[in-house]
């Protein structure tokens, strides 16, 4: 389709409060809030927490800081307030009710008093006949409702169900794949208003949506069966009915349904590992929308910018990990020096439980030190998370007690006396280097691999494993020089005394 937006955008967000948000509420997320911030329109923040027994406290903290990490503003919503408060569901109650009274009155929803005994008891029948489960009807009439309620006996608890036409077509038009038909026979007598007074997801959807003036509803295809529903609703209340955008399903690397197997987890899991929030938000944003078949990093500006729903792609988006760590490692190195030593030192500098630095380095860090290492680790480096392993032995004070075979190597394994003598050759150079530079220390080393009529490469290998305890390391004689000639001499020593 080539539906222009249509003005004012006034698009939301609407999670629910039972647990942390997962990656295809986020880039819902970014999808709502490019909208509206490329046509000035409103982001609105609703927290659809009427499902009580699935509640969870901590769940909206959760929900703030991941928008926040990603630099999700919102125009309206629980914190801030808005002209259409409250942005709870349950504080709306009222609301739901009297829209319910109203389908109720038209005969568009009716009470149902069927227990849930003689519910499962239906399902299971349905199942053995292999017909798709769904409501039998039997409390449309007000002969089956008398029956149901006599059964269910006296103080029967009733909920109320939507009464869908069971013939002819619901035709809901989709942005992204166009007018979608619906045989109405297939369709369910869905549950609006629970027995505890609080609404379904399906009920209080479409009322706060109109209140709310939502132009936009962006939403994953998996809500693609409830669009037809959705549709009854809006026309039965006399709403008019928003424009509807599925979004491409997220798969895994193997086109399967996406899960923590192929690397997902929630925004915040991927803050706490190390990743930038730049290039998680420029990950998500490609996942079923594209600038063109080529560009991969585009800026938040950029993406504001160029944003449109034409764009979106109906075809499922692949979640590919390691284009994500691609893309951050980009985004790290694309950062000012200053910036890189800053966000490192606030991940070293946190407890070793935490993912910092060994507790026996003293904090805080020398900022200056780091900055100077920031050329040598930006180009390895792709979480911070990864920071910790490759350069704490740059402020270690003492030693790096490097595994004995890792020290030997292939080169030396089997000849701990020969890698012993070498290591004690360049403890010598070490001690009497006149200019402790990579460059000096370098012409030193290599004139005594010739001398010693070993590869250079053998040579450099035993010398960075013996002063930083690894065996991929950033350059040797720039890092030595870093790691200063006092404490290079103190490991040689260890190794040698080691082997």
């Amino acid at each position: 389709m080539t539906q222009q937006p249509v003005q004012p955008v006034r698009v939301r967000l609407a999670p629910s409060p039972t647990g942390t948000p997962h990656i295809g509420t986020m880039r819902q997320a970014i999808f709502d809030w490019l909208l509206a911030r490329n046509t000035g329109g409103t982001f609105i923040l609703r927290i659809e927490d009427t499902d009580r027994r699935r509640f969870v406290p901590t769940a909206l903290e959760e929900i703030y800081a991941s928008l926040r990490w990603l630099g999700l503003d919102w125009d309206e919503g629980p914190d801030i307030g808005g002209p259409h408060a409250p942005y709870f569901q349950s504080e709306r109650l009222d609301l739901y009710q009297t829209e319910v009274r109203r389908l109720i009155a038209a005969n568009d929803a009716y009470e149902c008093f069927c227990t849930p005994e003689r519910l499962d008891t239906m399902r299971n029948r349905q199942r053995e006949l292999k017909q798709p489960p769904h409501y039998d009807g039997r409390c449309r009439s007000e002969e089956g409702r008398a029956e149901a309620k006599r059964d269910a006996g006296a103080g029967a608890a009733s909920v109320v169900r939507f009464a869908m036409p069971d013939t002819g077509q619901t035709v809901v038009p989709d942005f992204v794949r166009g007018d979608l038909i619906f045989e109405n026979a297939r369709l369910d007598d869905a549950v609006l208003l629970k027995s505890d007074g609080f609404p379904t997801y399906h009920l209080a959807m479409p009322v706060d949506d109109h209140e709310m003036a939502i132009s936009h509803v962006i939403r994953n295809e998996e809500w693609l069966p409830s669009a037809p529903l959705h549709k009854r609703l809006f026309d039965a209340l006399g709403y008019p009915l928003p424009v509807f955008v599925h979004t491409a399903s997220i798969l895994g690397s193997d086109r399967a349904k996406l899960s923590k197997r192929h690397g997902a987890q929630s925004v915040l899991e991927y803050r706490d590992q190390g990743y930038l929030p730049e290039a998680v938000f420029n990950f998500l944003g490609l996942l079923g929308w594209s600038l063109d078949d080529k560009t991969e990093v585009i800026s938040r500006d950029e993406f504001v910018q160029h944003f449109s729903i034409e764009r979106l792609i109906k075809s499922p988006a692949v979640f590919d990990l390691e284009k994500l760590n691609w893309m951050n490692g980009h985004y790290l190195r694309s950062l000012p020096p200053e910036d890189v030593t800053g966000l490192l030192t606030d991940w070293l500098e946190r407890p070793e439980a935490a993912g910092g630095l060994p507790d026996q380095v003293e904090r805080p860090l020398d900022f200056d030190y780091t900055l100077r290492l920031v050329p040598l680790v930006r180009e390895r480096v792709k979480l911070l998370s990864e920071a910790r392993d490759m350069m704490a032995f740059f402020y270690l004070p003492d030693g790096v007690e490097p595994d004995p075979a890792m020290l030997l190597g292939k080169a030396f394994a089997g000849e701990p006396r020969r890698a012993a003598d070498l290591l004690s050759e360049a403890l010598v150079l070490a001690e009497g280097v006149e200019a402790w530079t990579a460059e000096a220390i370098e012409a030193a080393y290599r004139a005594l691999a010739e001398q010693q009529s070993v590869r250079a490469g053998e040579l450099f290998m035993l010398v960075r494993v013996a002063t930083t305890g690894r065996s991929v390391a950033p350059p040797l004689f720039e890092t030595m020089e870093l790691v200063g000639r006092e404490r290079c001499v103190l490991r040689l020593r260890l190794a040698i005394n080691l082997l």
